[in-house]
C-alpha cells in the first residue's frame, strides 16, 4: 500500500479523506479546488503526515475556461496560451513542492476518424480534433516541442511530469514515436487510466487495450484506477471502485489482467485510486484495496492464454 494513493477533487473533502486515506499510503492527487483554504489545507496535512502531493492539471478550478490545456493546438496563440497558463500554475504552486504535475495527453485529443466517439466524454468542443485535419507529422513535431518544454519544466521547478493517456489514435499505437520520445527524454512519465482504456478498447475495434498497457507501462509513473461496465447498450458505473466480483463477462473492466500486466512490466508504478468510492460500502472499499493489494503483490509469472495479448 505504500504505492497507493486516492484523489481529491474540487476539494479537500475531509469524509473522503477519513475513510479513503488509509496510514502507509503514498500519497493525495488534487485537482481543480475551489478555495485556497483547501489548498493550504493539504499542505499543512501533507507536511504534518509525511505523504506527497501529485497535482492533476490544474489545482486551481476558474484559472480557465477551458479543463486542459490546449498545448498541442495547432492555433498559435491558444498554444501560447496554454503554456503561459501552465506556468502561472507551477509558479503558484512552487511552495506546494508537487511530487509531479499530471496533464491529459494529446491536447486537443487526435480523434479516429472510423470510430464513433459519441459516448466519450469531452468538457468543450475544443478538446479534441479529427485525425483527418492533425496529420501525423504534426503530432510528432508538437509532441516533441511539448516533451522538451515540460522536461525544462519539471528541472526548474523539481516536479516529474506526467502525462495521462485521453483517447488515442495511431499516432499513439501504431508506431514506436512516442516510445523513442519517452526514452528520449526519460524524466517524463505516463499515467494510464484503465477507465478510459476498456472503453475505447468497446468502442474502437482497431484498439487493444492490454497492448497499450503492455507496451507503456514501464514508463508509467501511476495508473489511474477505476472501472466501469459496458453493454452493447449502455456506458454504467463510471469510476467505479474495482471489484473482484465485478466479473468480465459481465461487461465490467478486466481489471485482474490489466493489474497482472502491470506487475510485471512495471511493480513500483503508483496506483491512483480514481473512483467515487461513495458508491460502494466501507467493507467493499476495504475489499477494493485488499484484492489490488493481492493482484499486485503475486509472483511473477507468465500471463494465462486467457490474459494474452
Amino acid at each position: 500500500m505504500k504505492n497507493f494513493m486516492i484523489g481529491q477533487y474540487g476539494g479537500f473533502d475531509q469524509a473522503k479523506y477519513a475513510r479513503d486515506f488509509k496510514e502507509g499510503f503514498y500519497g493525495i492527487e488534487a485537482c481543480l479546488f475551489e478555495s485556497e483554504e483547501d489548498i493550504q489545507f493539504l499542505q499543512r496535512e501533507s507536511q504534518a503526515k509525511g505523504f506527497a502531493i501529485g497535482v492533476h492539471f490544474s489545482l486551481r478550478a476558474g484559472q480557465s475556461e477551458l479543463r486542459d490545456a490546449l498545448f498541442m493546438d495547432a492555433n498559435d496563440q491558444t498554444r501560447a496560451e496554454a503554456f503561459e497558463w501552465i506556468d502561472r500554475e507551477l509558479a503558484y504552486m512552487a511552495s506546494l513542492q508537487p511530487t509531479y504535475v499530471l496533464f491529459h495527453y494529446p491536447k486537443p485529443v487526435i480523434l479516429d476518424d472510423r470510430i464513433d466517439w459519441s459516448v466519450w466524454r469531452f468538457h468543450d468542443s475544443r478538446d479534441y480534433v479529427w485525425e483527418h485535419a492533425y496529420k501525423e507529422a504534426e503530432f510528432q513535431y508538437r509532441s516533441e516541442q511539448l516533451f522538451a518544454w515540460l522536461a525544462e519544466k519539471g528541472k526548474d521547478f523539481r516536479f516529474t511530469p506526467v502525462l495521462e493517456f485521453d483517447a488515442l489514435n495511431r499516432y499513439v499505437y501504431e508506431t514506436e514515436f512516442l516510445e523513442h520520445l519517452l526514452q528520449k527524454y526519460p524524466t517524463i512519465k505516463l499515467c494510464l487510466d484503465t477507465g478510459r482504456l476498456f472503453l475505447q478498447e468497446k468502442i474502437d475495434p482497431y484498439f487493444n487495450a492490454r497492448q497499450v498497457i503492455q507496451k507503456y507501462t514501464k514508463y508509467a509513473w501511476s495508473i489511474h484506477l477505476k472501472s466501469m461496465k459496458v453493454t452493447a447498450d449502455t456506458v454504467e458505473f463510471v469510476h467505479y471502485p474495482v471489484l473482484p466480483e465485478c466479473k468480465p463477462d459481465e461487461g465490467w473492466a478486466p481489471i485482474e489482467d490489466y493489474l497482472t500486466i502491470i506487475r510485471q512490466e512495471n511493480p513500483h508504478v503508483k496506483i491512483v485510486f480514481e473512483h467515487r468510492s461513495e458508491q460502494v460500502t466501507d467493507e467493499q472499499l476495504e475489499s477494493c484495496y485488499r484484492w489490488v493489494k493481492q493482484l499486485l503483490e503475486k509472483p511473477h509469472d507468465c500471463l494465462s492464454n486467457n490474459n494474452s495479448i
